[in-house]
């Protein structure tokens, strides 16, 4: 008796993962199921247990089925929740949301993701990208950077790091050498609104302005967080502490707006991203400052992508400036 209640419990848990699986029919006959993460742009993007993560054609796809809740997109102005989505016949589907079933022209989705909330109990993201630039010829150059950007996502709290170091020599002779670091704290109000602390140190050894210390603080408001991208932006009250070539120092307060961005497309085969901020100082000696970075990522498998990026830190003083404009195609792992 015991050991039949055992193969019971092991067929219902067998069968209860069996029917949480998401199904594909395809217009050829084939049946596929696994896990669907989202469609964009015409590609279904399925996880599968035997053959990891696989893009499908919607125009090959005859119908599909879901018990997990997800968003669907018409157009620019309409959007569905469903709990599930049923089969349908061929080109269409089911949608499920507590009242009548509807029946959707999959010709008629536009996207396809999981709603997902802005504060999540845990989540752990982040990218390492690494280029390098060899030249044996008239003058020697080597040029190479790493960078390094992660995220952690627990309960309230949101945890930022950032590191990146650029190092470039032409003729045995340094050009570039610098180092930056930033971590950021975001504590959530509300679903959307949060408060954000952040400290950044930079060490630049060929620019007038050699060590930055950088302490801020205010609020944030987050845009949009889902499978297909985000858009935070956040306005701080800085304390700044400059060093300078010269040996002058400065310590003074800004203010500064700052945002991170980045969008998938194509079925999440392309990654357009920007992140920065711009400042004002509250002292006449310092114009501005400036720190951004916009790139590219296209996926070559589910984690390794090609990186394209240009990055471009300002800073216009009357003890010395910087002006530090880089090009960098690399390659890079994210999970």
């Amino acid at each position: 008796m015991r050991h039949f209640a055992k193969y019971c419990i092991f067929a219902a848990l067998t069968c209860s993962f069996y029917a949480q699986a998401d199904t594909v029919w395809l217009k050829n006959g084939d049946k596929i199921t696994g896990d669907i993460l989202v469609l964009d742009s015409g590609k279904l993007l399925l996880k599968t247990d035997y053959a990891g993560t696989i893009t499908l054609m919607m125009t090959k796809i005859s119908t599909l089925e879901t018990e997990q809740p997800l968003l669907v997109k018409l157009d620019a102005f309409t959007t569905e929740t469903s709990k599930a989505l049923r089969a349908g016949p061929e080109g269409s589907v089911t949608l499920v949301n507590g009242e009548s079933p509807k029946k959707i022209a999959l010709a008629d989705i536009q996207q396809l993701m999981r709603p997902k909330p802005v504060i999540e109990d845990l989540r752990w993201k982040g990218n390492i990208s690494f280029s390098a630039d060899y030249k044996k010829k008239e003058n020697d150059i080597e040029d190479y950077s790493l960078d390094v950007s992660t995220e952690l996502r627990h309960g309230l709290w949101r945890h930022g790091l950032d590191t990146e170091y650029d190092h470039e020599t032409k003729n045995s002779a340094k050009k570039t050498e610098r180092f930056e670091a930033s971590y950021a704290l975001d504590r959530f109000i509300t679903e959307r609104w949060f408060w954000k602390n952040k400290a950044k140190y930079v060490n630049d050894h060929i620019e007038e302005l050699r060590r930055q210390h950088v302490y801020g603080t205010g609020p944030g408001f987050q845009f949009w967080d889902n499978e297909l991208g985000a858009l935070a932006v956040s306005s701080l009250l800085n304390h700044n502490k400059y060093q300078f070539e010269s040996g002058e120092k400065q310590s003074f307060n800004s203010s500064t707006v700052s945002w991170d961005y980045n969008r998938y497309l194509s079925g999440k085969s392309f990654e357009l991203y920007t992140k920065g901020d711009v400042g004002v100082p509250f002292i006449s000696d310092i114009d501005y400052i400036l720190d951004s970075e916009a790139g590219l990522r296209y996926k070559v498998t589910s984690w390794a992508a090609l990186t394209l990026k240009a990055e471009w830190s300002k800073v216009s003083s009357q003890y010395g400036d910087l002006n530090d404009r880089r090009y960098l195609i690399g390659v890079g792992v994210g999970w």
